[in-house]
């Protein structure tokens, strides 16, 4: 038996855009299913809204997204939390702060940290947080 957690992203109506960002990014294959796909007909929710939105990339990260209802805003995509990614694969975990970090604020640089490890954190263009922590090797 297996146990997941994985960030659930809501947005007002940019979720197919952010899910299509974070997938250039981090690769992986990206699955949308809209709201019209399940039948709705608008105007509330959209038919082109975004219902559930699935990325999974094949060294694990599993994220999800989907629109809220526009008639109940919900403001930043992130309030109070930010996404954590980690490893060893020090130039992998560079080329994703840099691409994550493209239209955004970086807030901490992605450089060698007093701990050992080099971490950078930034908002994206889309308002999340994200941590970004390359593991120092063992000597």
């Amino acid at each position: 038996m297996t146990v997941q957690l994985n960030p659930y992203l809501h947005f007002d109506s940019s979720a197919r855009e952010a899910m299509e960002f974070y997938r250039s990014v981090l690769g992986g294959e990206l699955q949308i299913m809209t709201f019209g796909d399940m039948g709705a007909e608008g105007p509330v929710p959209p038919p082109e809204g975004v219902m559930h939105a699935y990325l999974e990339t094949a060294d694990g990260v599993a994220l999800m997204a989907s629109d809220g209802d526009p008639e109940r805003p919900i403001g930043s995509a992130a309030a109070g939390v930010s996404i954590s990614i980690s490893g060893d694969d020090e130039d992998r975990l560079a080329a994703m702060f840099t691409g994550l970090g493209e239209g955004g604020t970086v807030d901490v640089p992605f450089e060698k940290q007093m701990w050992g490890d080099l971490f950078g954190q930034l908002t994206d263009r889309f308002g999340v947080r994200w941590l970004v922590n390359a593991t120092a090797p063992q000597t």
